[in-house]
């Protein structure tokens, strides 16, 4: 005898309430394994694939991709026991007549019993329900699940779109967009962003302004100003606006970003620095033969140096207790730009590593970031942030303090510049260097001694063999 089990969307740590459906990796009628990747989640934090923890076939699905769901909202329903194991028709079988009693057993036989995070999959916990094919309340979730998403499925039954982001279905669904009637601008006719954009333009652009209403007599009615309405004007400077919602990794940064500015009051510091010595220690090291040094490498070895040196901004304020929490080991975090937004990439112990692990760290976790596969304890627990603004092209920057952290150190772009060396004038590798740091955990002497180690180990790379 079967049961339908549902399955809903897990915890998934870091006080995460909600992820958004980016794909579905099984539809309905298929048969799947226990622990089977089932959906493919984005949370504030990373790419994330669930499996479920039920062995048996999908009967139906919550939520198209694109839909975000809060935490503990239906995933999917799963039959579970003779129907899903003999292959037979869901919602046919005698296995799911709705008089059957629950088969307790069963189903913590087809149960992982393994544990997501605030999901426990062998408890009966779950609430079950059976669920028919093709049956009302079958009908009545996927209706909702449509309702939910914004607009209607464009992924229609005439064949399938050339549409692989689904940020850019969710933008065509809010705005009423048929995709199957734009011509993509990607490689085989894909559907970009772009596309999507130039489209609503063009509908903006065709739609004809309401007509003005004839004019009426005014009233006999002596009034020291003309009213003036601000309707006409919001109208006009919203006309053709993308509304962008500020969820997901873009939601995350701003939250942590607007918090940090909140709670933390920050200052900066910043000097210029020789960067000609390192530059040459880097070819040099590199040329000796090995795995390649980075300089993003050899910066995390001279900031792990200078916060042995100042360990106050390698520390945290617990405002609760009224104290700063200097920390023991440097939990490294290091800024990257990906195509999901800003991320920042944790690399552990790295007070312990050297700076060939550090390279190979720094580029695991770009290449995960840049392909979606970072996971939340990547993104989290970072005491001290690295920040190399240099690749953008700039100069300087004043970075605002990753919460809950004390500073950031950031590094500008490294370009031949006017210099004074030995006394002399001379053409130089220089790079700007800025610091901001939690005025309350340390003063501008703690900062400044901190900055100016890092740019005496930048211009002579040697005094790092005194912290050795």
């Amino acid at each position: 005898m079967a049961q339908v089990l549902e399955f809903r969307l897990p915890d998934l740590g870091e006080g995460l309430t909600e992820a958004e459906i980016v794909r579905w990796l099984v539809s309905v009628g298929d048969v799947v394994a226990i622990d089977q990747p089932v959906v493919e989640v984005e949370t504030a934090k990373a790419m994330v694939e669930v499996p479920c923890p039920y062995g048996g076939v999908v009967t139906a699905r919550y939520g198209e991709e694109g839909t975000e769901l809060p935490v503990g909202a239906p995933l999917l329903t799963v039959a579970v026991g003779a129907a899903a194991g003999s292959g037979e028709e869901p919602g046919s079988a005698p296995g799911l007549s709705p008089t059957a009693a629950p088969d307790t057993a069963s189903a913590s036989d087809e149960s992982s019993g393994n544990v997501l995070v605030g999901y426990g999959t062998a408890a009966p916990a779950a609430r079950r329900r059976r669920v028919r094919r093709g049956s009302p309340t079958d009908s009545a979730a996927r209706a909702g699940s449509l309702a939910v998403s914004g607009g209607p499925a464009v992924n229609g039954t005439t064949g399938p779109v050339p549409v692989v982001s689904p940020l850019v279905r969710r933008l065509a669904r809010e705005h009423g967009l048929d995709l199957r009637e734009l011509t993509g601008s990607g490689r085989d006719g894909l559907i970009l962003r772009s596309d999507v954009e130039q489209a609503i333009r063009r509908s903006a652009t065709r739609t004809p302004a309401p007509a003005a209403a004839a004019p009426t007599p005014a009233p006999a009615v002596l009034s020291a100003a003309p009213a003036v309405s601000a309707a006409p004007a919001v109208s006009s400077a919203q006309a053709g606006a993308v509304r962008v919602p500020l969820r997901g990794v873009r939601g995350a940064v701003a939250d942590k970003l607007s918090r940090s500015r909140r709670e933390i009051p920050d200052a900066t510091c910043w000097v210029d620095a020789d960067a000609t010595e390192l530059m040459a220690a880097r070819a040099a090291m590199n040329a000796a033969g090995g795995p390649k040094i980075s300089l993003l490498a050899l910066l995390a070895r001279i900031c792990t140096a200078a916060l042995a040196r100042h360990p106050e901004l390698n520390s945290t304020v617990d405002l609760a207790a009224r104290e700063i929490v200097r920390l023991p080991q440097v939990h490294l975090g290091f800024a990257a730009q990906t195509d999901r937004g800003l991320v920042v990439p944790v690399v552990r112990d790295a007070q312990a590593r050297s700076a060939e692990s550090l390279s190979a760290e720094f580029a695991r976790l770009t290449e995960a970031g840049r392909s979606g596969t970072l996971t939340p304890g990547d993104l989290t627990g970072g005491t001290f942030t690295l920040n190399n603004y240099g690749v953008f092209g700039v100069d300087g920057s004043t970075p605002i303090i990753n919460h809950p952290e004390a500073a950031m150190l950031g590094v500008g772009r490294i370009v031949p510049k006017p210099w004074v060396h030995q006394g002399e004038l001379a053409v130089r590798q220089v790079v700007q260097l800025s610091l901001t740091f939690d005025h309350r955990v340390c003063d501008g002497g703690t900062a400044g001694g901190f900055l100016r180690y890092v740019a005496d180990c930048v211009e002579q790379p040697a005094v790092l063999l005194r912290a050795l």
